[in-house]
């Protein structure tokens, strides 16, 4: 096989990009480095426009609008924009890389993440570029090793159902030892964004991040965590303890992040479909709380967008989470979260995300039917209500975005 070394800085890390999908699944990362060395597989050569910066923006004023708008400011001469996987596999770009690189490698390859962070705002101009990783990235700095299998998704090799398991984590949280590549990665960014957009970090916030572990991998029912939860009165508190844990590793992350170069940082409770509003509040929420509450003690003039992706049946519930701006799936009428939330609650979403499988006319009605929804122009932060899907036509993203920076007060 040819290995081909782009010259544009990914030669240099090329000794770490090896052929981990000829090594069994069951095996970590490190090991798979480790025992792949002498089977390189094909690295895409770079693209045109590989290493280049966005554009600026014509008004410089408007590089800072997603970070005005997650502040809470709401006079801005429109709305800004950013998706939720607007780095992802709808992109022709995007599966340049995908298809022929293992995801963890991607997103632990500080050149390649950074290239695929950039590719959507060069092409499309969102407001916000945001970094390409995972939530679980910084599982390991407690000890709990994971990894990404292609047709999968995360499988976490490291086991934890009681409070003795919880015990043995690590408190000790070494970032730049264990996930030294979201410094330079975030470093990286901030070198081509300033001036020209915000730089957006996220953690997932601990429930999600238990979750994930407890279960081992994606999970429909939540089984094993339910399980916990129905005996954390008896089994010693293992759920909340490993929560209170992980609240305090995030909150460090976030921190971390914004050291780094992150302006804004969203908190990402993937899996609150799975919780009742009464476990939402007895476990999800105390923990959120306290990982937002680290970040904002620590950098209080940084944004926070808490966003619990089915959560929309506990609104009312999120008003104080401590975060800058709530974000909105899309399951709610953004109208109608407005009163939920109070005039003073900041908002980010909401468009459905099957709505850029429709005509060029319904997506740019529909994002003027948002921003409507909001107030009118500048009033909040435009987002689809959860992710951009796979397979979405690449011109539907761009009229989205267009409309957004057309529509105006």
């Amino acid at each position: 096989m040819k290995l081909f070394v782009p010259s544009t800085g990914l030669g240099s890390t090329l000794a770490t990009i090896v052929a981990l999908s000829c090594v069994p699944a069951t095996h970590s990362l490190s090991s798979a480095v480790a025992s792949s060395r002498t089977s390189p597989y094909t690295v895409p050569p770079p693209l045109p426009d590989h290493g280049t910066s966005p554009a600026a923006p014509s008004d410089p004023s408007e590089a800072s609008l997603l970070v005005r708008a997650a502040r809470g400011e709401t006079d801005l001469p429109r709305t800004p924009v950013w998706l939720m996987r607007q780095a992802g596999r709808y992109q022709a770009s995007f599966r340049h890389y995908s298809e022929a690189v293992p995801f963890r490698v991607r997103s632990e390859t500080p050149e390649m993440a950074s290239e695929l962070s950039l590719q959507c705002v060069r092409q499309f101009g969102m407001d916000g570029c945001i970094m390409f990783s995972d939530i679980l990235t910084p599982l390991p700095v407690m000890g709990i090793e994971f990894d990404v299998i292609r047709g999968t998704g995360p499988v976490i090799s490291t086991e934890v159902r009681t409070l003795e398991d919880v015990r043995k984590l690590d408190d000790q949280y070494d970032f730049d030892g264990k996930v030294p590549f979201i410094r330079t990665l975030l470093q990286n960014l901030r070198s081509h964004t300033e001036g020209k957009c915000s730089l957006v970090g996220f953690v997932g916030a601990p429930f999600t991040l238990a979750s994930y572990t407890i279960e081992g991998r994606s999970s429909k029912n939540c089984l094993r965590t339910k399980k916990m939860m129905l005996s954390s009165a008896t089994d010693g508190g293992a759920l909340p303890e490993f929560l209170d844990r992980l609240a305090s590793m995030i909150g460090a992350y976030g921190v971390h992040q914004i050291e780094c170069g992150a302006q804004v940082i969203q908190v990402f409770e993937s899996w609150a479909h799975q919780l009742s509003p009464d476990d939402f509040a007895r476990f999800a929420k105390p923990a959120a709380q306290k990982a937002v509450r680290i970040i904002k003690e620590a950098h209080p003039d940084v944004p926070v967008i808490y966003f619990a992706n089915g959560g929309s049946s506990y609104l009312e519930m999120q008003r104080d989470m401590g975060a800058d701006m709530i974000a909105l799936d899309w399951a709610v009428d953004l109208a109608a979260a407005r009163k939920i939330l109070g005039p003073d609650v900041p908002v980010s979403g909401n468009i459905d995300p099957r709505i850029l499988f429709g005509s060029e006319d319904q997506i740019r009605a529909e994002v003027r039917r948002c921003i409507d929804a909001a107030g009118g122009p500048g009033k909040h932060l435009l987002n689809l209500g959860h992710g951009v899907m796979q397979g979405t036509p690449e011109a539907a993203v761009g009229w989205l975005v267009d409309e957004c920076k057309r529509y105006r007060r």
